[in-house]
């Protein structure tokens, strides 16, 4: 059965220890399996206090990569390609520190970034990809993490939007050191079938995180869970299900996400509610 964890995202960012300490101590009471922990700047927060803190509590952690403008590893300049890959290695170091299996995130471009490609860019920006996130999968696989790359919708990037096409451009890089992170929100959009697109990523898939398509809590919404969830049974994944949302109480959170009203009664209510509907739905899957 899968572990339950949720994003810190879904009321705060950015992430301080003072406030990773608090929710700690909340989302293991509520019997949350672990704690998603995202990484916008690499001193946010402290590995080393986190890593106390969730032991303490008896949670695992999972680490999300952050893209805002500036994080490239495509169609950018040699010292921009460097500075992400210096920045996704930390991340992976991070990630060791605090007992994470996975660095998951659009580990390619910046958020928001779209552009139009011919049919040979697109290959060549696939290839570039491939090269420069090669360094980056050989320091993770020497720690002993995966990286985690999640395709997101037509209006966030414009290089990987589903599943298969993420597969195609991570084809030839070790899959002991990355792997597809399947973001339920994005392929809702994207995906022809969810459940048939995941069963296609069998054996590749190193992280899923999950909630309503309106990005609410999973259950509250027109997703058909009984089959997502069998699908990742079949596609042999047997990592958390972390549910990823974000809090309308920060305004450039907000912005990035599009989080335009309210999405649950309480952002406390739309992670209960949603670790109540999972654990149903697995235990029927």
């Amino acid at each position: 059965m899968h572990a339950i964890g949720v994003s810190t995202w879904v009321w705060t960012s950015p992430l301080r220890d003072a406030t990773l300490a608090e929710l700690a101590t909340r989302v293991a009471g509520w019997g949350f399996d672990g704690l998603e922990l995202p990484v916008e700047e690499v001193d946010d927060w402290d590995p080393a206090h986190a890593a106390r803190v969730l032991a303490d509590q008896g949670l695992a952690a999972t680490v999300c990569l952050v893209m805002p403008p500036g994080r490239e590893l495509v169609a950018a300049e040699p010292a921009t390609v460097a500075a992400t890959q210096d920045y996704l290695r930390r991340v992976v170091d991070i990630a060791a520190e605090v007992g994470s299996p996975v660095i998951a995130g659009p580990a390619y471009a910046s958020v928001g970034r779209t552009w139009r490609m011919t049919e040979q860019e697109r290959h060549d920006r696939i290839a570039e990809l491939r090269d420069n996130l090669a360094p980056v999968v050989d320091h993770a696989r020497a720690v002993g993490v995966r990286v985690a790359v999640e395709p997101l919708n037509r209006y966030e990037t414009s290089l990987l939007n589903t599943i298969g096409q993420t597969l195609a451009a991570l084809d030839g890089l070790p899959v002991d050191g990355c792997g597809v992170a399947v973001d339920v929100y994005h392929q809702n959009i994207e995906e022809k079938h969810v459940g048939d697109a995941i069963r296609a990523a069998e054996g590749r898939i190193a992280h899923v995180q999950v909630c309503g398509n309106d990005r609410g809590a999973p259950g509250d919404d027109h997703l058909d869970w009984p089959d997502i969830t069998t699908a990742l049974t079949e596609a042999d994944y047997t990592g958390p299900l972390c549910i990823e949302s974000f809090t309308g109480e920060n305004a450039s959170i907000a912005t990035a996400a599009s989080i335009w009203r309210p999405l649950a009664p309480t952002q406390d209510a739309l992670a209960v509610d949603g670790l109540k509907f999972l654990r149903e739905v697995i235990g029927t899957s």
